[in-house]
C-alpha cells in the first residue's frame, strides 16, 4: 500500500472498527498526521492562533482511533486494547506491536490485507 492510498484508506474507513489495516497503512496514516500538525502550527504561528491545530487535531481524531483498531485487529488482538494507551507502559506496548507483521491468512476479524 502507497501513501496515497493508506490516507484515502484512512478517510473512506473513518467510522469502520472493523477488518484489518497493514502496517503500511497505519504508519502511512501517523506519518500523515504528523505533516498535517507539523503545517497546522506553523500556520497557528504565523496567524497567532491555536484554531488551525485544533481543528486538524479534531478532523483526525476519529479516523485516527478507527486505523489504530483495525491495525490491533491485524494482529489478532481486540480494540480494546487500545485503552492499554492509557499508561506510559502501554503506549510502549503498543509501539511494539504496531511495529509487528500482522497475522498471515485471515483472522477473527477479516482477510489479510496484504493477501
Amino acid at each position: 500500500m502507497n501513501f496515497q492510498q493508506a490516507i484515502v484508506s484512512g478517510f473512506q474507513n473513518y467510522v469502520n472498527f472493523n477488518g484489518r489495516a497493514a502496517r503500511s497503512e497505519f504508519w502511512y496514516w501517523v506519518l500523515f498526521v504528523f505533516l498535517v500538525n507539523v503545517a497546522a502550527n506553523i500556520i497557528d504561528a504565523g496567524v497567532g492562533t491555536g484554531v488551525i491545530g485544533a481543528l486538524a487535531s479534531l478532523a483526525l481524531f476519529l479516523p485516527g482511533i478507527a486505523v489504530s483498531v483495525r491495525r490491533l485487529h491485524d494482529l489478532d488482538r481486540t480494540g480494546g486494547g487500545l485503552l492499554i494507551a492509557l499508561t506510559v507502559i502501554g503506549v510502549i506496548l503498543l509501539i511494539v506491536w504496531d511495529c509487528m507483521k500482522g497475522t498471515t491468512g485471515s483472522n477473527q476479524y477479516g482477510p489479510d490485507p496484504l493477501g
